[in-house]
């Protein structure tokens, strides 16, 4: 028996590789997770609790629990600056699920879509399992690792169908500021484009520069991606949502039957409890990763080692191009001589080579030293380039 033909050509997840990688190792300062190392809000546990002895234990309506989708009404249009119906708000099983269901509805194989590059590895899973043709825009140090117009004009042809944005951007950090995600919009609606944006690190900020792509408009032909995941430390809950143009909700509603018929039912009474309870959980983690932000700086720049300052999400991008190896060679050789794990640029796309991600989703102390070592590790190795260069010469 053999896989199908997309399957087999969909690229596996090097972050993951790196999970299984160090599962069975011991005395590894892990600085490679893409998920926060805060518990669940105990509210939030409790009304799971409470929703499981109550019954609430059914399907769904597709779309989602009607009193979470009004709740998420209020937050968007308080928080987001998107007045949205619910109808217009599809529940899934986490932002993955919004993001496939995205590519599901509206591409079809052939079709090409703009991915950045470098990026989360699942869009460009998702985009291969629809047979899409990949279009990488680069997100380099020079244009402020944000997609550059002009570029995006070059790539964009009578086949393009898609154009996908992420902020703030996992790896970097990165956020598209207010007129920048304006020339995006309209950039797409000037070549009929769909455009996704996926906004799972929206509370993780640390700028005023965020805002909703929704917010300013176009939205008609516009999909917003959200979580509970990073922002209430759910990830295994598994619960998101998109707001998607009015005309197609009903249809993206009905995928999820064929999908997942709806999200978890106990878990979407504790998305319910989550916006609906003390919002001091979410400010506590996002000072803490400010805090954590500025002690993984310090301690690289005391080693000459310079990272992009993120505006949001938990991750530093780290430049090691000065230790003359390839990301993956430096990550390996970090892990097996040092025991601190990051994940390679190049695991995030080829424009990520020369970079590795740091999560700060940590303890301070283990960042501290983790990057301590790592420092430790990048001289080791430019010195190794300089003598080599010094033998080539002489």
């Amino acid at each position: 028996m053999q896989l199908g033909k997309t399957l087999a050509a969909m690229p596996s997840s090097g972050i993951r590789d790196t999970f299984n990688r160090i599962a069975g190792m011991t005395d590894v300062i892990n600085l490679a997770p893409g998920e926060p190392n805060f518990p669940t809000p105990p509210h939030v546990v409790a009304a799971a609790s409470r929703a499981i002895e109550a019954g609430h234990t059914k399907y769904v309506s597709n779309a989602g629990l009607l009193e979470l989708r009004e709740a998420l009404c209020r937050k968007l249009k308080a928080n987001n600056g998107i007045p949205v119906d619910r109808d217009e708000i599809v529940v899934t099983h986490g932002a993955m699920g919004a993001l496939y269901s995205a590519f599901v509805g509206l591409i079809e194989p052939g079709d090409e879509v703009l991915l950045p590059d470098p990026a989360w590895p699942n869009f460009t899973m998702m985009a291969t399992l629809r047979s899409a043709v990949i279009r990488s825009y680069h997100l380099t140090a020079e244009n402020g690792f944000l997609p550059d117009i002009d570029e995006l004009e070059a790539l964009v042809g009578p086949a393009t169908k898609l154009l996908l944005i992420n902020t703030p951007l996992n790896p970097i950090g990165s956020v598209i500021p207010r007129a920048r995600m304006a020339a995006l919009l309209d950039f797409a609606a000037a070549h009929d484009l769909w455009i996704i944006c996926d906004e799972a690190y929206e509370a993780l900020t640390y700028t005023d520069s965020f805002v909703s792509a929704a917010s300013l408009g176009h939205r008609d032909r516009l999909i917003g991606v959200y979580s509970f995941s990073k922002s209430y430390a759910m990830t295994g809950w598994r619960i998101g949502y998109m707001v998607v143009p009015h005309e197609i909700a009903p249809v993206l509603a009905d995928l999820q039957e064929a999908m997942i018929s709806c999200a978890s039912t106990p878990g979407q009474w504790a998305a319910l409890a989550a916006l609906e309870g003390p919002q001091d959980v979410v400010t506590e983690m996002r000072e803490a990763y400010s805090a954590r932000r500025q002690l993984a700086l310090d301690v690289l720049g005391k080693h000459g080692v310079t990272a992009h300052p993120p505006d949001g999400a938990f991750y530093l991008w780290v430049d090691i191009r000065g230790a003359g190896v390839a990301s993956r060679t430096f990550a390996d050789q970090l892990l097996e001589d040092d025991r601190v794990a990051v994940v390679p640029g190049l695991d995030f796309g080829p424009g990520g080579e020369g970079y590795v991600r740091v999560s700060l989703a940590a303890a301070p102390e283990a960042i501290r030293e983790g990057l301590e070592r790592l420092g430790q590790c990048h001289t080791r190795f430019a010195a190794d380039a300089s003598a080599e260069v010094r033998r080539a010469g002489s």
